[in-house]
């Protein structure tokens, strides 16, 4: 039994050691740099404030049709209304007759970038359906996507969706040069956007099942091969050299780096075992679907700007039968108005939010918890992670179902800020607590955590590279011949 062990642990390592050392330096570059995203900030910080005389139209399509909200922004520096719809990219109407806008061509296109960075040269290289910056499945509604290459300080490519004619991603050039060491090789994305597509997620999650596998195997050769004797060398360890390495750094760094294998392989959500999603009546919280009484946008504007404040978006967000108006400004801060009384609310009525969350499943006993502040399940990542750019705001009402499903409600606006069901949040525990070690212990008293992950990621680098130079000397042309002689 022990022969197949050793076995199987090196073939595999042979195998798979290069692609450890890969995702072990690749992992590194990612905790400072992640994968280019348009963030709510930067979107929110590129927009022009709304103008007060001769805006817009009444908004008297958000009602029963749009139960999911509308917006008035800005595109190409122009106002207009987005009506979201589940599934597909927003439609767009002209904010000043209520017309559907037309196609989005190049003109449009660059419009949007000049909206985006004024005065900055902006030049069209393309219109494309995905490129290496472009892989999140987020942008299928708004493919293709024109590319846009920005001559600006921060050598920016931006994207512009092709159906809204918005910005919806920017990649700075420090952010690409990055990422071709960090998030391109760690995801594999050689494998993403070509014919190799369809092989992609299987690659991903047998390579990392494999590796799983191997580091097991590692842990238990490990301590079947460590004395508290010495061995005739003096050392507790058989080996010499670079085994030497791999041996004694396994033993201290090992388990941590089959946590982080397993749980890249979690994140894959391998064979759909976290996909049950809940199934809560989110129409229901929006309450009637009765429209709002026609509202003048202007005045709406001249209530938020007490005090000299800019909106540059608002949303109209239905809550238990009632409209509200979310308004943000370039610096991402909020103001809420209550379109029923005209006045400015720091908080929605608990009992309103209490009611709406209840009515999403009616059938369902729940408990209501209202954070103050962030918990296991709750808290805040950099923006550059992979979810860092989601707001996390406090106060929180969180409300937890008998069945176990939870809904969590930001009180200041009434967004849904999220919901999850027991399997996500096993997700949690064995992706994002594994993988990143997103602990609240660690992540509030930085630099500790950055020494945490990268002390370990150099052990699981040096793990890798050594099982690298093993399996070259194993594999060299000639090694039987010097052995022989």
């Amino acid at each position: 039994m022990k022969r197949y062990l050793y076995l199987w642990h090196r073939w595999l390592g042979i195998v798979l050691c290069l692609f450890m050392a890969m995702w072990f330096f690749s992992g590194v570059v990612m905790l400072y740099v992640g994968y280019p995203k348009l963030t709510p900030r930067e979107h929110l910080a590129h927009l022009p404030a709304l103008p007060v005389e001769g805006c817009c139209a009444a908004p008297v399509r958000a009602g029963a049709d749009w139960p999911e909200g509308l917006t008035l922004s800005s595109i190409g520096g122009e106002p207009v209304y987005l009506l979201s719809r589940s599934g597909q990219a927003a439609q767009v109407l002209d904010a000043l007759t209520g017309i559907p806008a037309g196609p989005v061509d190049a003109e449009r296109a660059l419009a949007a970038a000049d909206q985006f960075a004024p005065g900055a040269p902006a030049e069209l290289q393309a219109l494309i359906d995905e490129d290496a910056w472009t892989h999140s499945r987020a942008l299928d509604a708004d493919r293709p996507l024109y590319r846009i290459a920005l001559h600006d300080a921060q050598r920016r490519l931006i994207y512009v969706s092709s159906q809204t004619g918005a910005v919806v991603r920017d990649a700075t050039g420090t952010e690409r040069v990055w990422n071709w060491v960090g998030t391109w090789i760690h995801w594999l994305y050689p494998l993403r956007g070509n014919v190799l597509q369809p092989i992609w997620t299987d690659t991903v999650i047998w390579l990392s099942l494999a590796a799983t596998l191997m580091g097991l195997l590692g842990m238990i050769i490990g301590v079947l091969r460590w004395r508290r004797r010495r061995y005739r060398s003096g050392s507790h360890s058989p080996y010499r050299g670079w085994a030497r390495w791999h041996h004694l750094t396994g033993l201290v760094a090992g388990v941590l780096l089959i946590c982080w294998i397993f749980s890249g392989l979690m994140s894959m959500n391998p064979w759909g075992i976290f996909s049950r999603a809940p199934t809560l009546a989110v129409a229901a919280y929006s309450g009637s679907p009765e429209p709002p009484a026609q509202t003048d946008v202007g005045d709406v504007l001249r209530r938020l700007q007490v005090g000299g404040w800019q909106p540059v978006e608002l949303q109209w967000r239905r809550i238990g039968g009632r409209y509200w108006v979310s308004a943000s400004n370039a610096a991402g801060e909020q103001r809420v108005l209550d379109l029923q009384t005209g006045a400015l609310v720091g908080q929605l009525p608990r009992e309103l939010l209490q009611a709406s969350i209840a009515a999403m499943a009616p059938t369902q006993q729940v408990q209501f918890e209202w954070l103050t502040a962030h918990d296991f399940y709750y808290y805040p990542r950099a923006e550059h992670s992979m979810l860092g750019h989601l707001p996390k705001p406090l106060p929180m009402l969180r409300a937890r179902f008998a069945d176990g499903r939870w809904v969590e409600v930001d009180p200041a606006t009434g967004a849904l800020l999220g919901q999850s069901s027991p399997a996500r949040r096993v997700s949690r525990v064995l992706f994002a607590l594994l993988h990143s070690w997103d602990w609240l212990p660690l992540l509030d008293h930085r630099p500790l955590w950055d020494v945490w992950m990268v002390g370990f990621s150099l052990g699981g680098m040096l793990i890798s590279v050594s099982g690298v130079v093993i399996g070259y000397r194993r594999l060299r042309p000639g090694r039987r011949r010097t052995v022989r002689s």
